[in-house]
Formats: structure tokens, C-alpha cells, sequence
């Protein structure tokens, strides 16, 4: 590294930085690159040029390769859980894509982690024994992402009924009363846990 002129120690730094990028997902912490040897007012320099990107305080990405909003979530949030209308979506229970990504966290999360213009996010503050309830994965954005099951996620729906809106919550009951490949018995366990069995009783009974 001493050998090196400026421009190649500069092109060096930028080709480690872009390869340990791509190792997660395209999206870098700050202190990922200073264990690189980078100085942070070089790298605000760098973000200043538009040879980084900030994706929000302490997050980056190299400014040409554009992220999709599903590898966003997968690098910035890889301990969340899709619930509520991001999960129905990914479910096919609803049609359109909802305007901000609903997401299962921990309650002790650091509410900073989420103050982003984009993607818009709506964390669910949830308790950690509680957060691990029904969690399964599915392929995302090249990778693999948590989301909930359909029985967790139609619980939620039924515990936070009025944070959704009327159509979206008929048709997340339609669509599991309709889904071949629904688990009637891991429903009620569920809702036994989330509080909300005689709710599921009262509404889906008569199809169940």
C-alpha cells in the first residue's frame, strides 16, 4: 500500500469497498469501511463526488448500481420479519403493493433505524419471544427474507384489525378462508398465543 501513488490506493480502496458490498447485499456500514483503513471525510468526500450513496445515516451503496426497494429491505433489515400487508402481499392476498414495507422488529430496535424517505417503512414493535412466533422464509431479492406464516400473519390482521383498512382486511379473510393450503390446526395455536382465538371463532368459524 505504501508503493501505491494517491489514484491507486484510491482505485484499491473503492475495488475492497465494492467487493464487501456485494458480500452483503449492496449496502456497506460506515464502520465496514473504516476496518478497511478509510478515514470517515473520505468517505463523506466520496458521497459529496457521488461515488457512494447514502442510503441512511451509517448505510451505503455505490451511487450506479441502483438497488430495488426488496434488496433495500433484505440488506438494511435482515433481522425483520414481513408482516401485516407486506406479508399479504407476498402472499397473493391482496393485489396491490402496499406504499410502505411493514416490518416485524424487536421492541428494544433503535427507532433511528427506520427513519429513511425510501423505502418507507412501518416498524411493528413486537417482543422478542413474540417476534419468533410462526416465522418461516421465502426467496427475495436473490436471497431468502422472514416472513411470517399465513396463520400468524392472518392473527396479527384479526389483532390489529383497525390499523388496516376495510378492504384489505375482508380480503385477507376471504383469501385464507380460500387458500388450499391453509393449517387450520396451527391457526388456533397461533391465535391461542396472540389472544385473538375467539375472534377467529366468531368470524371464521362457520368456513373453518
Amino acid at each position: 500500500m505504501e508503493k501505491m501513488s494517491r489514484e491507486e490506493k484510491t482505485e484499491y480502496l473503492l475495488s475492497e469497498i465494492k467487493k464487501k458490498t456485494e458480500e452483503y447485499g449492496g449496502i456497506i456500514k460506515t464502520s465496514q469501511i473504516t476496518e478497511l483503513g478509510v478515514d470517515y471525510r473520505r468517505i463523506l468526500a466520496w458521497v459529496k463526488d457521488g461515488t457512494l450513496e447514502r442510503v441512511k445515516s451509517g448505510y451505503y451503496s455505490f451511487r450506479y448500481q441502483e438497488r430495488s426497494e426488496e434488496e433495500l429491505i433484505l440488506g438494511l433489515f435482515p433481522d425483520a420479519v414481513l408482516c401485516l400487508e407486506s406479508a399479504l402481499y407476498y402472499y397473493h392476498y391482496i393485489e396491490q403493493k402496499p406504499y410502505a414495507w411493514h416490518l416485524a422488529v424487536d421492541k428494544n430496535t433503535s427507532k433511528s433505524r427506520f427513519h429513511m424517505k425510501y423505502p418507507i417503512i412501518i416498524p411493528c414493535y413486537t417482543e422478542p419471544k413474540t417476534l419468533q412466533l410462526g416465522v418461516t422464509q421465502i426467496p427475495f431479492a436473490g436471497g431468502s427474507m422472514r416472513i411470517y406464516t399465513k396463520e400468524r400473519m392472518l392473527c396479527d390482521c384479526l389483532k390489529y384489525e383497525e390499523k388496516l383498512e376495510r378492504d384489505v382486511f375482508k380480503r385477507a379473510l376471504l383469501s385464507y378462508i380460500a387458500d388450499g393450503g391453509k393449517d387450520i390446526a396451527k391457526l388456533l395455536a397461533i391465535a391461542r398465543e396472540r389472544k385473538v382465538l375467539q375472534k377467529v371463532q366468531n368470524i371464521l368459524g362457520v368456513w373453518l
